[in-house]
C-alpha cells in the first residue's frame, strides 16, 4: 500500500507521539503505512502526491486568525497553502483534524475566527442531508458526540465547499472541497484516553484555566465518543491505494 503522510505541528513529543499513535490506531495503520512530517521540527520535504495514498492533518496549537504568530508558524502556513494549492488542484485525498479547518478553509477563502469557538469536552455533532449522502460518512448515525476544543472555527464557508456536519455552537464542524478533500473542527482521532493527553499537555495554553485541569479531565472522562473514529477508519479504507 503506498504510504499516507500525517503532517504534524505539535512540539510536544507526548502530545505528538499519542495523535501519531492515535491515528495509526483508528486508521487501521502501522507505522509504515502512515509517514509523519513534524513541521514544527523543519521545513516541509517535497512530497510526491502520486506515490502517496492520501494526506492527513493532525490539530495544532496553531491559531490561523492569530494577530501575532511565530516564524514557525508563518513558515509552516506557507509550506501548506503550497502544498494544498497542488491537492485541491488534483483533489488529493485529504483530511484535516481540527487544524484542517484552519488550513483548508483559509486556503478557500473561508474567515476563521473566534466567534464560534468551544471549550474542552464532548459535544453533539449533526449531519446535514449532504453529510448523510455522503459516501466518507456512509453508515453514521445523524446525530453522534465528539471532542472538541479549539479557539477558532470557520465562521463562513468557502464558496467551494459543502457542509457536512454542524453543531449548536459552532456552525461548521465538517465540509467536504471537491470529491475528496475533508476537514473537521471535531477530532476524529481522539478517544477518552488521546484528549486526556492533550488537556495535560495544553494545560497553560489558555483552553481552559489551569486550576480547573481536575474538572476538564473529569468531564471528558464521562463522555460516550465512540462514533467520529469511524470517519478516520473510512477515510483510510476508501483511499489505500497499490
Amino acid at each position: 500500500m503506498k504510504p499516507f503522510v500525517l503532517l504534524a505541528t505539535r512540539a510536544q513529543d507526548d502530545a505528538a507521539d499519542a495523535e501519531y499513535a492515535a491515528f495509526l490506531r483508528f486508521g487501521g495503520l502501522v507505522p509504515d503505512e502512515l509517514r509523519r512530517v513534524r513541521l514544527e521540527a523543519a521545513p516541509m520535504p517535497d512530497l510526491d502526491l502520486d506515490g502517496v495514498s492520501g494526506i492527513l492533518v493532525g490539530g495544532s496549537p496553531f491559531d490561523a486568525s492569530a494577530e501575532t504568530k511565530s516564524d514557525v508558524q508563518v513558515r509552516v502556513e506557507a509550506e501548506m497553502s503550497a502544498l494544498l494549492d497542488e491537492v485541491v488542484a488534483r483533489d488529493v485525498p485529504f483530511l484535516g483534524a481540527c487544524y484542517g479547518v484552519g488550513t483548508l478553509g483559509v486556503h478557500q477563502g473561508g474567515v476563521i475566527d473566534t466567534t464560534y469557538g468551544e471549550p474542552i469536552g464532548a459535544v453533539a455533532i449533526s449531519l446535514t442531508d449532504e453529510g448523510l449522502a455522503d459516501p466518507l460518512l456512509a453508515g453514521l448515525p445523524p446525530l453522534f458526540d465528539a471532542f472538541v476544543g479549539h479557539k477558532e472555527a470557520c465562521r463562513v464557508l468557502p464558496s467551494t465547499a459543502t457542509l457536512l456536519a454542524t453543531s449548536p455552537a459552532c456552525p461548521v464542524q465538517m465540509f467536504r472541497v471537491g470529491r475528496n478533500l475533508y476537514a473537521t473542527q471535531f477530532h476524529p482521532e481522539l478517544d477518552v484516553d488521546g484528549i486526556v493527553v492533550r488537556i495535560r499537555a495544553y494545560a497553560e495554553y489558555g483552553y481552559f484555566p489551569p486550576m480547573e485541569l481536575d474538572e476538564v479531565v473529569a468531564r471528558v472522562r464521562a463522555a460516550d465518543v465512540s462514533v467520529p473514529p469511524r470517519i478516520l477508519s473510512a477515510f483510510v479504507r476508501r483511499y489505500a491505494r497499490t
